[in-house]
């Protein structure tokens, strides 16, 4: 039994050395890049997720608006529309597939893992009530491309929002 635990003990180890090293490396892109810092003062989003936006987005004046960025990554519903039929479905998925998966795993961390109040996760949650945790995980990942486009075009940080009375006393 030995002779075959052995070999695979040995891949695990360098498989986690690499996988080491590669963080190591993404961390120290990370640090140096101000954008990428700026964007992580946003909850749930870390270093890929900052990364990926930052490589798929490029230039944010390429955007006429925030607003178009969700369509460009596949944050929005597809639509079938033919004389008088509108239907609307699932999310469209064009675009680049790692930042929306990021963006989908970084709005899945604010709303589930994060403890710190926004008003960005009190909204998400409002929609996860009403309309299930998995919608609500698409809206949050599209408004956060949305909000993560602006402060890279304005240069300014993340906003929680104000408290509500109820929850601040």
């Amino acid at each position: 039994m030995m002779a075959v635990i052995e070999p695979l003990l040995a891949i695990l180890a360098v498989m986690l050395g690499e996988f080491t090293r590669l963080t190591k490396q993404v961390l120290d892109i990370v640090r140096k890049e101000e954008i990428c810092r700026r964007l992580m003062s946003t909850p749930g989003v870390g270093p890929i997720t900052a990364l990926a936006f930052r490589a798929t987005i490029d230039r944010p004046e390429r955007f006429g608006s925030s607003r178009a960025v969700g369509p460009h990554l596949g944050l929005t519903p597809a639509r079938y529309q033919s004389g008088e039929t509108d239907i609307q479905g699932r999310v469209s998925r064009c675009g680049d597939e790692l930042a929306r998966t990021a963006l989908y795993e970084a709005a899945h961390t604010l709303l589930v893992r994060s403890k710190k109040w926004s008003s960005l996760r009190a909204w998400g949650m409002n929609i996860a009530r009403r309309r299930g945790m998995a919608r609500a995980r698409v809206a949050v990942a599209r408004k956060l491309a949305v909000i993560l486009h602006r402060m890279w075009a304005d240069a300014t940080e993340f906003r929680f929002g104000k408290e509500p009375a109820a929850l601040a006393a």
